[in-house]
């Protein structure tokens, strides 16, 4: 018996219910240890869009991990996360992924976010990093998930956050969504410029998977 049967998720799989190759990745690193295969929506182009009209990550989280695990029986872990800037009042939030419209690109995301920055005239601190780049905002990244099992009707749910600053360029290159302009202060690089390792250290998907974890042995 593996593990993850030992913690009462039913067969050998589970689905993470995104067609984000970056996510399906960090989370593949993160729970590889547990020996379950890990799949996701690319395997199952039947699954139609599903709707996101919580009004938190969570709620949305919830609603993704339900719907396809129903439709599919198998377990699913799904995540809602996004990004939230002080200066424009925890905006994009739940909006994050499609800030510049439902077809958005990373790139189209990022350039909107600047922009709205730009147009408050934001400036986090007069202090310049090493490259010439502003300091912008306060911001927060949020991760929630829910593992749904449709064999119980069970959930588990976690939440993680980091919290960095927006600048006006981006740092590295490693990265998906806002990665590039979420600086990290207490590391002294941006969030695209770590490891896969580094960044499930500290990340908040990182930070919400090991709650998780923990979460799913205290219901067992």
């Amino acid at each position: 018996m593996d593990e993850m049967t030992s913690l009462g998720l039913s067969g050998d799989i589970i689905v993470v219910a995104t067609k984000n190759s970056g996510k399906v990745k960090e989370f593949a690193h993160a729970l590889e240890k547990l020996g379950k295969r890990m799949t996701s929506l690319y395997d199952y182009p039947e699954i139609p869009d599903i709707v996101e009209d919580g009004d938190t990550f969570a709620a949305n989280a919830r609603i993704k991990a339900k719907t396809t695990g129903d439709l599919l029986g198998v377990p699913v872990l799904a995540d809602d996360s996004g990004l939230r800037v002080e200066a424009l009042g925890g905006d994009p939030g739940v909006y994050s992924a499609r800030y510049a419209g439902e077809e958005a690109s990373d790139s189209n995301n990022n350039a909107k976010l600047l922009k709205e920055l730009e147009l408050l005239g934001s400036i986090y601190s007069d202090e310049e990093l090493s490259d010439g780049s502003k300091l912008l905002s306060k911001a927060q990244f949020v991760c929630a998930l829910a593992l749904y099992d449709p064999a119980t009707g069970a959930f588990v749910e976690a939440e993680g956050t980091v919290d960095g600053i927006i600048t006006d360029k981006p740092h590295g290159d490693g990265g998906f969504g806002y990665d590039p302009l979420f600086w990290l202060p207490q590391l002294g690089r941006g969030m695209a410029e770590l490891t896969k390792d580094e960044k499930g250290a500290i990340s908040h998907r990182g930070e919400a998977l090991k709650v998780l974890l923990a979460n799913l042995e205290a219901a067992n």
